[in-house]
């Protein structure tokens, strides 16, 4: 078996043995056991990095063998320097979610590690699948895990949050699956992406598969104005699961506009990039707007999310090496910094029982060391230079700037945005004198907590410092999605 075989199916086989735990009383067990799957599962893909070549686009660590033979789909797998930062990234915030919900998890534990365990490895197995059918099933099996872990462990309106997350998510996805038959009828009965990628399309086949995709994969990122699943469901979620959602299913439709809709329809991408611009730039300017008048700390966390994917969407569209790549290192860095926002205010809430920001007030003085983290993390969501918040969204910027002035001075203003609305919630929650005796009465954070601030807070400082590891994956990745975008396969 692979290397990246072994990357999804391990934590999925660990999510299955936990699932057949079944009592309460294992607890403890259940725990150790989910932690061994998700390190596992990170000692795996570390390979994939050391391993990997750098300076060339072809795939690395391929696997391929029939699967269904009947429909010409193979079990086709591999990584190149587009994904393989994205596989590392959830393997490594699944080693986090795991800790995070060890002792805030009472009931049901078994279900809840299994479930995030599964989740893991079909997301892996997203950022790997080669063939287009292989890639639709893992896309939508991630619902399952998703929709159970919210339904189950989330807030008092759980069921309606979990049932519009599944519904908008869907209705997106089947409009994917009927462009992926089309393109399978035109390739003469192949899923492999590749064949895809040089196949010939008209004007119109391109405009209507565009739109198809755009469809699942800009609800899934989520795009304005298809964004209004993610503020209920990150409400309703528990910690983990904002985290998990937040720093690594919002990358699926991302990265679903690299794989498909760039190379497959360069001339739809390239007359529709307009569009594409404009509703990133609602996002990064009226969501940016939207979160400054939360009162409640996820619902305010989960609007910048909105804001700062359209600096991804932006950075795709505008075609160049500097803003591809800029948007990658973006979709990694509020990996990063979103999970470690989400995991803070549960940090809070797991004390308190409470996300209203109005309720808090002067933290800093019982709880100091959690403090500090919170104001890294604040400071990278908001984009300060030697986070990794800032380097994303600066390449982006620069790329939009060379691409149009005006568009890069509207992107530059989310900036203003980011701040305002970060710095604003900090200074209500955590500076002042104690706001009351629930705060009065809160406790540091102990051991388990330091150590996941700490490992989140390494990771923000060190890709805000060095990010060349990052870029130097993706360089020729990039040089090759845009050789294909600039190419024409109009007929």
């Amino acid at each position: 078996m692979g290397l990246l075989s072994l990357a999804i199916w391990a934590p999925i086989l660990f999510g299955v043995v936990l699932l057949a735990l079944g009592r309460d009383d294992q607890a403890n067990v259940v725990r150790w056991i989910a932690l061994l799957g998700a390190l596992v599962s990170l000692a795996v893909t570390i390979p994939l990095y050391t391993g990997f070549e750098l300076g060339t686009a072809a795939m690395q660590f391929v696997e391929k063998m029939p699967w269904i033979e009947r429909f010409n789909i193979h079990y086709h797998l591999g990584v190149d320097g587009i994904s393989l930062w994205l596989v590392l990234l959830t393997a490594f915030i699944t080693v986090i979610v795991v800790l995070a919900g060890w002792e805030v998890i009472t009931e049901r534990v078994n279900q809840y590690m299994g479930a995030f365990l599964i989740l893991s490895g079909l997301m892996i197995g997203v950022f790997s699948a080669l063939d287009g059918m292989l890639f639709y099933v893992f896309f939508e099996a991630t619902l399952i895990p998703m929709y159970l872990i919210i339904g189950i462990w989330g807030g008092p309106n759980k069921i309606y949050a979990a049932f519009k997350f599944f519904l908008y998510t869907l209705m997106g996805s089947l409009l994917m699956l009927v462009a992926l038959i089309y393109l399978y009828n035109q390739s003469g009965g192949s899923f492999d992406l590749a064949a895809w990628h040089k196949l010939p399309l008209g004007s119109t086949a391109q405009t209507l598969l565009f739109f198809a995709f755009f469809a699942a994969f800009a609800v899934k990122v989520p795009m304005w104005p298809v964004h209004t699943w993610l503020p209920d469901v990150h409400v309703e979620a528990p910690t983990g699961g904002s985290a998990v959602l937040a720093a690594i299913m919002l990358k699926l439709g991302a990265y679903g506009f690299l794989r498909f809709s760039l190379p497959i329809l360069p001339d739809a991408s390239h007359q529709w990039a307009w569009l594409i611009i404009t509703l990133s730039l609602v996002a990064v300017i009226y969501v940016g707007l939207v979160a400054m008048v939360q009162k409640d700390m996820k619902k305010l966390v989960a609007y910048s999310s909105v804001a700062h994917m359209g600096f991804v969407t932006l950075g795709f569209f505008v075609f160049s090496d500097m803003g591809v790549s800029g948007a990658i290192v973006q979709m990694i860095a509020h990996g990063f910094v979103s999970a470690a926002m989400f995991l803070s205010i549960g940090v809070l809430y797991d004390r308190v029982h409470s996300r209203n920001i109005a309720d808090y007030g002067g933290v800093v003085n019982t709880m100091p060391n959690f403090a500090a983290f919170a104001l890294l993390f604040t400071m990278a969501n908001c984009g300060l230079p030697g986070t990794a918040g800032f380097v994303g969204e600066w390449m982006v910027i620069l790329a939009a700037v060379k691409a149009n002035f005006w568009i890069g001075a509207a992107a530059a203003s989310a900036l203003i945005f980011g701040a305002a609305y970060s710095l604003w919630m900090y200074k209500r929650v955590y500076l002042g004198s104690v706001g009351n005796h629930h705060v009065k009465e809160l406790t540091d954070i102990g051991r388990r907590e330091f150590l996941i601030m700490a490992l989140l807070a390494i990771a923000v400082l060190y890709m805000g410092v060095h990010p060349k590891p990052f870029t130097d994956v993706m360089d020729a990745s990039v040089a090759e999605l845009l050789r294909h975008v600039a190419i024409s396969k109009l007929p």
